[in-house]
């Protein structure tokens, strides 16, 4: 379910902004995006674990919220970001 060192790596460095970012709504929101896609993955497998959908949850509301925010402070890059990601089609 967590990203491996190298998987966070390669994330981090497609969807930087500058060289030494690792910290801007595009990086977290490809991060969080990851670890969504890696527990949708799990629920196939566990159907019943409820406690692991309180943290999908959480995460989902997490990235809905550094969406919003980026969609209203940079409106081209939002749609960029969404459009590589494959998200909110």
């Amino acid at each position: 379910m967590a990203l491996t060192a190298e998987k966070k790596k390669e994330t981090v460095k497609k969807y930087q902004v500058h060289k030494t970012d690792t910290g801007s709504p595009e990086v977290q929101v490809a991060l969080i995006t990851e670890r969504i896609n890696g527990l949708v993955e799990h629920f196939k497998r566990h159907p019943g674990d409820y406690y692991t959908r309180r943290g999908l949850l959480r995460l989902i509301g997490h990235r809905s919220a550094l969406l919003k925010y980026l969609s209203r402070y940079n409106p081209p890059r939002y749609k960029k970001l969404i459009k590589e990601l494959g998200i909110r089609k």
